[in-house]
C-alpha cells in the first residue's frame, strides 16, 4: 500500500531506532531523563523560547497550553476550522471550561480586524478573553502557510490588549520551510507555539510545548494533573531528537512531491484540487466522478492506495517521508483507473 492518509503515519528511521536503544534514560517526573532534558533543551532553541515540555502529543500540548493560559469561563479566539476546534474533541470545554469563539478565515488565516472586534471588552454579561490561537500550518485549509504578516498583526492586537497567543504549529515546521524561514522566525510572533514531531519530521509519538519558563513550569504541572507525567521516557525523545536535529531539512521534499502529485490529478476528468498546495497537503473535488469521498476512497484502496475522506466529496492526499516520488508515479496511474481513465 502506499499510505498518503497523513504524515502521521511515517515510521521511524533506522537512525531513531538505534537511538531509542541507545537512549540515556531516567525518570523524568524527577526531572533526571537526560535524553528528555535534551530534547526539550534541543527543541526551546531551536523554536527561540526560553523553555520546552514533552508532550505525548499535538492534542494534549494545545489543551495544555489552553490550560495553562485560561481559567474557567474564559473564551478563546481562534479560527472556524481549526484543529482545536474541529478535531480535539470539545476538550477545551471539558477540561479548561472555556467556550470558543470562531472566526471564519481565508486559507486558516483570520482577518487580524475581526479578532481585534471580538476580543471582549469589559461588561459583565461578557466572559473574558483568555486566548488567542493562530494554527499553521492550518490542516482543513489544506496545509495553507499562514503569512508571517498576518500573525506578526494579530500578535501586536493581542500584546495591545494583554491577551497571550498560542500558535497550534502542529506543522509549523513545513510552514518554516515552504516560507524559508527559521522555525524561531515563525514562533516569534506568539507567547506559546506546540509542535508534532510525530508528523513530518516522522518521530514515532510526542509532541513540544514552548514558551517561557515560568509558563513551563506552570504547563508543567497542567502535565502531571493529565496523566502526562512519564518515567524513562528517553527511549521515545531520543528519535525525537533525531527528528528535530535532522528531518527538519528534507521537509521540501514532501513539498515538492505534493506539488507534483497534486498537477497530475489536476489533469484527471473529473478530479478537481481545491487547494493551493503550499506545503504537503491537497485536497481534491471528485463529485464530478459521480462518486462520493468515500467511495472513491475504498475505490482507491482496493488499487493500493490509501487517502483520508474530507468532506461528502473532498479526499485528502498527504505526502511525506515515506512515499517516493516512484511510489506517487504508481499512485497517479491507479487514481485513473479508480476514475475509470486509463493513462
Amino acid at each position: 500500500m502506499t499510505d498518503l492518509r497523513s504524515d502521521t503515519v511515517t515510521k521511524p528511521t533506522e537512525e531513531m531506532r538505534k537511538a531509542a536503544y541507545e537512549a540515556e534514560v531516567g525518570d523524568d517526573v524527577y526531572g533526571e531523563d537526560p535524553s528528555i532534558n535534551k530534547l526539550e533543551e534541543t527543541a526551546a532553541e531551536v523554536l527561540g523560547k526560553e523553555a520546552a515540555l514533552f508532550v505525548t502529543s499535538g492534542t494534549q500540548g494545545n489543551q495544555i497550553a489552553i490550560l495553562t493560559h485560561c481559567r474557567p469561563g474564559n473564551e478563546i479566539i481562534l479560527e472556524a476550522e481549526s484543529h482545536i476546534f474541529y478535531y480535539e474533541s470539545g476538550a477545551s470545554s471539558a477540561f479548561a471550561g472555556v467556550q470558543t469563539r470562531t472566526l471564519n478565515g481565508i486559507r486558516g488565516a483570520m482577518n487580524p480586524s475581526e479578532v481585534e472586534y471580538a476580543i471582549r471588552g469589559e461588561d459583565q454579561h461578557y466572559p473574558e478573553t483568555g486566548l488567542i490561537c493562530l494554527e499553521n500550518t492550518h490542516n482543513r485549509a489544506g496545509g495553507a502557510v499562514i503569512p508571517i504578516d498576518n500573525m506578526k498583526e494579530i500578535y501586536s492586537i493581542a500584546k495591545t490588549n494583554n491577551i497571550p497567543v498560542h500558535i497550534d504549529g502542529a506543522r509549523l515546521f513545513n510552514a518554516a520551510a515552504a516560507l524559508n524561514l527559521p522555525a524561531s522566525e515563525m514562533a516569534n510572533h506568539c507567547d506559546t507555539v506546540q509542535v508534532c514531531l510525530s508528523k513530518g519530521l516522522g518521530a514515532p509519538v510526542g509532541s513540544i510545548l514552548a514558551g517561557s519558563k515560568e509558563f513551563i513550569a506552570a504547563a508543567r504541572k497542567w502535565r502531571k494533573r493529565l496523566g502526562g507525567g512519564l518515567r524513562q521516557a528517553g527511549i521515545i525523545a531520543a528519535p525525537g531528537i533525531v527528528a528535530l536535529t535532522n528531518m527538519r531539512e528534507r521537509l521540501a521534499e514532501d513539498h515538492e512531491n505534493a506539488q507534483y502529485l497534486a498537477q497530475q490529478l489536476g489533469q484527471i476528468k473529473g478530479i478537481e484540487i481545491v487547494n493551493q498546495v503550499d506545503t504537503n497537503i491537497i485536497v481534491a473535488d471528485v463529485k464530478n466522478l459521480k462518486m462520493n469521498s468515500s467511495e472513491f476512497v475504498e475505490k482507491l484502496k482496493a488499487e493500493g492506495v490509501l487517502s483520508g475522506t474530507f468532506g461528502p466529496s473532498y479526499v485528502r492526499f498527504v505526502t511525506h517521508y515515506d512515499v517516493t516520488k516512484k511510489q506517487l508515479e504508481d499512485a497517479v496511474i491507479a487514481i485513473h483507473r479508480t476514475a475509470g481513465q486509463m493513462i
